[in-house]
């Protein structure tokens, strides 16, 4: 699909939305490369946290946080183990598991989202029942996974949120990761995986107990825990360039910067989250939500829209105070005395936070 496409889709593909910074580090990457990947591990990680190459052309960061996070995960790729990215909700894994897969194999879209309800034809194969019935058996008959595509072409699998995959169906996988085949017994054959091919599986640390790895298939991954922005500085950074980028990718009519409203949602979350106050002074309660990253780039997003329709178009505490406190009260007695709580003993007692205080006591009630 070309970048004029892209355009027009409402989410498109890393591949696509990225296509000519993919293409630059391509030109100018005369590193070794692993069989089947379309750019150097080198360049794969200059992708995945920016820079700018020797003819000027500008890689923009697609995340910020230990660049030897990154370098392990993409070692990891090119070896024979599989990677598990694990993390609390928010850290980025499903948006790191699409750069990579985008950067190594030029797609992203051999992809396995986990749910109680996958079955194992999800990850192995299926049929085409009405071929199958007119015809038994045969290769035309049979509807390939994922990961199946993955190792007939050399390419990366995604498996998003492992730990929602029942065990019985995860470990369909041992067999694909560490004998590298899947044997198809109906036709008397197995399917052996051409160089290339690998897995990246995503799971949080919140799911612990839903569906445990066996201790045979933990043992194929190598994992990779991606941690929280470090400091509130990367966490702004973070969230402003997605809210940016967002907006541009929705048409939302533009609003002003304004980054004291991000740097309050981002102070909220961080101290909700850690369960004491940026100074250090005031323990608190935290609520039962993650509070993620990615839910704080929603609230400013939604309070984006809210101001450009409704609002004046500068973005304002009234515009983020409702979606801030559906983040925030997930469970409406526990988190709604929490939430209270914090606004009394908090917000309250900063000054130049009064019209986010009178904002949220507004929405809360």
């Amino acid at each position: 699909m070309t970048s004029t496409d892209a355009s027009t889709l409402l989410r498109p593909h890393a591949e696509q939305a990225y296509a000519e910074e993919l293409r630059a580090l391509a030109d100018a990457d005369d590193r070794p490369r692993p069989p089947s990947w379309r750019l150097s591990p080198w360049a794969v990680v200059t992708y995945l946290l920016g820079g700018t190459l020797d003819d000027g052309t500008v890689i923009t960061p697609k995340y910020v946080g230990p660049r030897r996070l990154m370098e392990v995960a993409v070692s990891t790729l090119a070896t024979d183990r599989a990677l598990l990215l694990l993390g609390v909700p928010g850290t980025a894994k499903t948006w790191v598991s699409e750069h990579l897969s985008a950067a190594i194999s030029g797609s992203s879209t051999l992809l396995v989202q986990g749910t109680s309800g996958t079955a194992e034809e999800s990850i192995r194969y299926g049929w085409n029942y009405a071929r199958l019935l007119a015809e038994g058996p045969t290769d035309a008959a049979l509807v390939p996974s994922p990961v199946l595509t993955a190792m007939r072409t050399g390419a990366l699998a995604r498996i998003e949120e492992l730990t929602r995959i029942p065990s019985d169906v995860q470990d369909a996988l041992i067999t694909v990761l560490s004998e590298k085949t899947l044997p198809i017994p109906e036709l008397g054959r197995e399917v052996q995986a051409a160089k290339g091919f690998n897995v990246i599986a995503t799971a949080n640390d919140r799911d612990r107990g839903v569906h445990e790895l066996s201790s045979a298939l933990r043992r194929r991954f190598n994992t990779v825990v991606l941690p929280l922005p470090a400091d509130e500085e990367d966490e702004v950074a973070i969230v402003t360039r997605r809210v940016a980028q967002l907006g541009a990718a929705l048409e939302l009519p533009e609003v002003p910067a304004a980054a004291a409203e991000v740097r309050r949602v981002v102070r909220v979350f961080r101290e909700l989250r850690s369960g004491m106050t940026a100074d250090n002074r005031t323990k608190l309660k935290s609520p039962s939500g993650t509070l993620s990253t990615a839910e704080a780039i929603s609230v400013l997003t939604n309070g984006i829209a809210l101001s450009a329709h409704f609002g004046d178009g500068v973005l304002r505490a009234t515009d983020i105070a409702g979606a801030l406190l559906g983040a925030v009260v997930k469970d409406p007695v526990t988190d709604a005395a929490v939430w209270t709580e914090y606004l009394e003993a908090v917000v309250r007692e900063r000054p130049d936070w009064a019209d986010f205080y009178r904002a949220c006591r507004e929405v809360t009630g």
